[in-house]
């Protein structure tokens, strides 16, 4: 399983890919113009466009999501077309996120415009990242329409379902990936129990009928999560950085060390 770092700032994929465990990069608007304002704050001068050639400079050799912040097709596709146009040539590492159903209510009459986007774009060979993923059933439309990524929302599953039945907690926390009971009935969303059940179910879909699609395992926030994502045959995860960090944590793994460095021969150190 590849891993994306989802995160905008320099720093932090800096740090990702100087461990050489970062496959490419997910980003957002808002996420983007944090880390600008962040950096604005310190004194530096820089703009957004200058900021973004930086990040695909760093991500060289690796897929970069950059997104769209329209919600009509015709809107989507002008704007991912200048998007990709103005900053693929730095790197040739840009894809667009589109949302699947960009959709403000069961109403309304925008629900296909987002999988008529993904069409266009994959059609003209700018590869798309079909993003707020919800359903396998949204996966396989989104397959249907030549995404190259898909993106089902793991973690805000698990907290929909918490929210749902009234629990308390914390969005770092586990939940189980077989979902969890209450008054003796499985908590579930339309026959889906959990994140990982999304996202197994996705790319089951998506390996049933031999889609070139890519699963990306999205708004994961934890290690068990990020652990049962691989096991699901999630071809990616996108984490934060400090689920990367957390990922190679263990309390017996600290204790060794501390056994490790005490028995410390001399004679074998000394070795020339």
């Amino acid at each position: 399983m590849k891993i994306f770092i989802d995160s905008a700032d320099l720093d932090e994929i800096n740090q990702a890919y100087g461990w050489g465990v970062a496959d490419g990069i997910t980003t957002n608007p808002s996420l983007l113009k944090k880390a600008v304002d962040k950096r604005i704050a310190s004194g530096n001068k820089l703009d957004l466009e200058t900021y973004i050639k930086d990040i695909l400079k760093t991500a060289k050799n690796t897929p970069v999501s950059l997104e769209v912040t329209e919600i009509t097709a015709g809107r989507m596709i002008e704007q991912g077309k200048k998007i990709f146009d103005m900053f693929n040539p730095v790197a040739n590492n840009v894809n667009i996120k589109i949302p699947v159903n960009p959709a403000f209510k069961n109403e309304d009459e925008t629900h296909f415009d987002g999988i008529e986007a993904v069409r266009k774009l994959s059609a003209e060979g700018i590869p798309v990242n079909c993003t707020l993923v919800f359903t396998p059933e949204q996966a396989l439309l989104a397959a249907k329409a030549g995404a190259k990524y898909i993106s089902p929302f793991a973690g805000r599953v698990d907290d929909y379902l918490r929210k749902s039945c009234g629990m308390k907690f914390d969005k770092s926390d586990y939940y189980p990936a077989a979902g969890t009971e209450k008054s003796g009935k499985v908590i579930e969303d339309n026959g889906i129990v959990s994140g990982i059940d999304l996202v197994s179910q996705c790319v089951e879909i998506i390996e049933q009928y031999g889609f070139e699609s890519e699963i990306i395992a999205a708004s994961l926030r934890n290690p068990r999560q990020s652990r049962e994502a691989a096991l699901a045959g999630a071809h990616i995860a996108t984490l934060p950085l400090q689920v990367i960090k957390d990922m190679l944590k263990h309390h017996k793994t600290y204790e060794g060390m501390k056994a490790f460095t005490a028995d410390i021969v001399k004679e074998y150190v000394e070795l020339k």
